[in-house]
């Protein structure tokens, strides 16, 4: 069912998508011919052919921008999203566009102001598109344009949802309850409406638009009972899925001839994504060797000059896929430090460091050979921090998910450790928040990572 609301916002987004993409047409041509600031090598076309063309156009780009779903609205969706289909019909208008004037053989035909066209429409279009939402947004956040919503169930899983809509105010669904069969004592803090049963007349009553599932997996064959009862009402019905001892791990849905299949456990790090973050490895860890040479090259002598031995340690890690590689420091320790001792964990005011190792580790310059690794491929400046063999064993029989932090490259730097979970602090948690970055990865969050590590991280209690 289409509601009324999201009728009149495609309505607002197809008027100004098509005033956005004619302007786009009509000044690309401009500022191709007419500015000044692109060298003409031949006579120019006449203006008179990029307006006869406007039509046409605009035509090729209702239908390109209703093909790649940028008139699906609705509230859980992402700007990420719209990001996407935004490019997308911008990429197969423009593609249209250059089929049709190549199929009539139109003199009208620029390889350079079809280029910018494209990109002035893309980012018109995104700018407006945006700044709507922004507007949106605020107006439901002040209490306007709101849905009203009721949660199935009253367990943990019920509970983060109703804190979900809270939080996520934007959206403009209000909870207004819960509706549960097996209430018991500790549900006494809710307001629980009513049972799946009345579900219909609760509907009537509120004019609910949408209903959240949210059982506990040992409750899912009552889903089925909830949805029949449902399928008496026009409501949106949503089905939250509780999968324990997974956290930080998204859900993926996909259709396998028909069927529906849910996708547990898949990285973002593949494609063109493993492309721009393989490409920024290597552009700032040479920038970094670069700037941070000096550095290294005196940090080199002190740890020649202050106790005998070789300046790096090479110690064997696991990375992508499990895979052992040397991993490169700054030596800290004494040369036998690890004969005494064996493998163990750092602790603080470790006796096996050397004067000047306890001040490399305490300001984290001991890790600044591994920019080799990442240039080398064998890590990457961003990732979940690489173990040791010997650990892992332990670590995998008693974290759940752990190796789900190697389907990526290891890093110098990482969500977990810009939160602090880092030297002798918990496993768990760490592991949380390194399957939170593999699932939410964006080139922007390792440039926060990043920053985040020359601000904070650096000078750490927890750098030992």
């Amino acid at each position: 069912m289409i509601k009324r609301s999201s009728q009149a916002l495609a309505v607002w987004f197809v008027f100004w998508d098509l005033i956005l993409t004619a302007s786009s047409w009509v000044g690309a041509y401009y500022l191709r011919f007419n500015s000044g600031w692109i060298p003409i090598t031949k006579p120019p076309p006449s203006a008179a052919l990029c307006w006869r063309n406007l039509p046409l156009v605009l035509l090729l780009a209702v239908a390109a921008y209703h093909l790649t779903g940028q008139y699906t609205i609705h509230r859980l969706r992402r700007f990420r999203e719209e990001m996407v289909g935004v490019v997308k019909g911008t990429v197969l208008m423009s593609l249209l566009v250059m089929a049709s004037t190549f199929y009539t053989q139109d003199p009208y035909d620029s390889r350079v102001t079809m280029i910018l066209f494209s990109l002035l429409t893309a980012s018109a279009i995104l700018a407006a598109r945006r700044l709507s939402w922004y507007a949106i947004r605020y107006l439901r956040s002040q209490g306007y344009n709101q849905t009203r919503a009721l949660i199935v169930g009253t367990g943990r899983v019920a509970r983060k949802t109703a804190w979900a809509l809270r939080h996520a105010s934007w959206m403009g669904i209000r909870n207004l309850g819960f509706v549960e069969d097996q209430p018991n004592r500790w549900t006494s803090d809710l307001d629980i409406l009513g049972t799946t049963a009345d579900l219909p007349d609760l509907i009537k009553k509120y004019n609910i638009e949408h209903v959240f599932i949210s059982l506990p997996l040992s409750r899912y064959h009552e889903a089925r009972h909830v949805f029949d009862t449902l399928s008496q009402t026009l409501v949106e019905v949503r089905l939250v899925a509780d999968v324990p001892n997974l956290a930080g791990l998204s859900l993926t849905t996909a259709n396998l001839d028909g069927l529906p299949v849910v996708g547990l456990r898949e990285s973002p790090h593949f494609g063109l994504n493993l492309l721009v973050k393989r490409s920024m490895d290597i552009l700032l860890s040479s920038l970094g060797l670069l700037v941070l040479s000096p550095a290294m090259l005196l940090v080199a002598l002190l740890v020649k000059l202050t106790s005998p031995g070789p300046v790096f340690y090479r110690q064997e890690r696991c990375g992508l896929n499990g895979r052992a590689f040397p991993m490169l420091k700054f030596r800290s320790m004494c040369v036998d430090a690890e004969q005494q001792t064996g493998a163990v964990w750092t602790q603080k005011n470790d006796p096996r460091r050397t004067r000047f190792g306890a001040f490399i580790r305490s300001t984290s310059l001991d890790e600044l050979p591994q920019l080799i690794n990442v240039l080398r491929g064998d890590m990457s400046l961003v990732g979940p921090r690489p173990e040791r063999p010997v650990f892992i064993q332990q670590f995998t029989k008693t974290i759940p998910n752990y190796m789900a932090r190697h389907c990526v490259k290891a890093g110098i730097t990482g969500w977990a450790q810009v939160h602090g979970w880092r030297g002798n602090t918990s496993l768990r948690k760490r592991v949380q928040y390194d399957l939170y970055y593999i699932t939410h990865w964006t080139p922007w969050l390792d440039l926060r990572i990043l920053w985040m590590t020359v601000l904070h991280g650096i000078f750490h209690p927890n750098a030992y």
